[in-house]
């Protein structure tokens, strides 16, 4: 049985359990909101600053890691742009909508506490996944951008620089990784209290994201009509999305990786990452400026789904050729 069974199912078990409370609504129905909040803007920023402030600064700076893992989701992204476009030509926001849905993957919710159980006690597995996570969230700020500028009105006189900026600079996971790298850099140790309460408060990151994306894709689901949920071209273009996201986007990081030396264990950090389903932020967008919102909802759950089977194939292929 592949490895990754365990903490994959012990991933899935936690948010089955999230969407089964969601449904029989034990909880208030704005728990998964409240929930995402904890996890996003203190549990995430806590123990990401409080790990790669005691990771030495050259185990951070993998340069290897960072190129191979940024161009995989580059050139993923302008693969969907360059096929969206050339399908619909006015459609710039769907586009971006559509590739940051086939490259942002959910490399925080389920990339931490999947790669604190596969690879336990192994500091690193976290700092990738941080890595990982702040270099999406770059990518994130760029879909920003382009929907903001395909989707504003002409009165709006932001530059494409200023909205990247605010997207960046307020969000959370930035500042605490970026926190944390200097303090790295900087070879400044917290007091060991701090340091204690970081750890206690990051550590309930994990459970907590599980729960609440059970929940926020039980609350998707439960807005879907039968419909639309099986529409030709809507499976269509999910199966297309979740094949660049789940299958190619981690083929062509695998290529990368090891083109520039990046060594196993991180390489196979590297790959898993980049094979994770789309995170569920993705959806908030959709939701937010109300492009192709149903159909990011249900590429969310389906492409979470398919992991199941899909990542334990990598791994065993990683085993044998990586």
């Amino acid at each position: 049985m592949s490895s990754i069974l365990t903490p994959l199912i012990a991933v899935f078990i936690i948010m089955l359990l999230g969407s089964i409370i969601q449904k029989l609504r034990l909880l208030p129905p704005d728990t998964d909101l409240i929930l995402n909040q904890f996890v996003y803007y203190i549990a995430f920023p806590a123990i990401l600053l409080i790990v790669l402030a005691e990771t030495h600064i050259e185990d951070i700076i993998q340069w290897g890691f960072v190129g191979g893992f940024s161009l995989a989701m580059i050139i993923t992204y302008a693969l969907v742009i360059g096929v969206s476009l050339w399908c619909k030509p006015k459609q710039q926001a769907v586009a971006a909508m559509r590739a940051l849905n086939a490259t942002f993957g959910n490399t925080a919710f389920i990339g931490i506490p999947l790669l604190s159980l596969l690879f336990p006690g192994h500091k690193m597995a976290l700092v990738a996944a941080a890595i990982a996570s702040l270099l999406s969230v770059f990518m994130f700020a760029f879909a920003l951008v382009s929907i903001e500028l395909a989707s504003r009105n002409k009165q709006s006189t932001d530059h494409a620089i200023i909205i990247m900026a605010n997207a960046l600079y307020k969000n959370p996971i930035v500042v605490g990784s970026l926190i944390g790298i200097g303090l790295s850099a900087f070879h400044i140790t917290l007091p060991a209290s701090l340091a204690l309460v970081l750890h206690q408060v990051g550590n309930t990151s994990s459970p907590c994201a599980l729960f609440a994306i059970g929940m926020v894709l039980a609350k998707a689901l439960r807005h879907q009509s039968i419909t639309n949920m099986f529409s030709l071209s809507l499976i269509a273009e999910l199966s297309l999305i979740n094949l660049l996201k789940i299958i190619i986007q981690p083929l062509i990081a695998f290529g990368l990786l090891k083109l520039f030396g990046v060594e196993h264990e991180l390489l196979t950090m590297g790959v898993l990452l980049a094979a994770l389903p789309t995170a569920a932020s993705v959806y908030l967008l959709a939701d937010r400026y109300q492009i192709n919102a149903n159909g990011s909802a249900q590429g969310i759950l389906y492409g979470t789904l398919v992991t199941f089977i899909s990542l334990p194939i990598i791994e065993t292929l990683l085993k044998s050729y990586a």
